[in-house]
């Protein structure tokens, strides 16, 4: 005896067959463009102001840091996805 789970997409295909979704007409349709795909910085931009908590070789910072805190200053962002983790 079938599932009730087989029942169901048996009963979905069907439908959509009854209704005419699966029809080759419908299958032939242009589909739509992808989204563009999103691009970073290009070398010389300017980034954004931005705050976001620090962190040390000894833990967390106390208070955010503000990229307008080192206008002027060569500014390197690091991120370690699994730093100080178990992962």
């Amino acid at each position: 005896m079938p599932s009730a789970l087989v029942r169901r997409l048996f009963a979905a295909i069907a439908v959509a067959a009854l209704t005419g979704s699966l029809s080759p007409a419908h299958a032939q349709q242009p589909a739509a463009a992808p989204p563009p795909v999103p691009t970073g910085p290009s070398v010389g931009d300017m980034a954004p102001e931005f705050t976001l908590p620090g962190a040390t070789r000894y833990g967390r910072l106390r208070d955010p840091i503000n990229l307008s805190s080192y206008r002027g200053s060569t500014v390197v962002l690091a991120f370690f996805v699994k730093a100080r983790t178990r992962g």
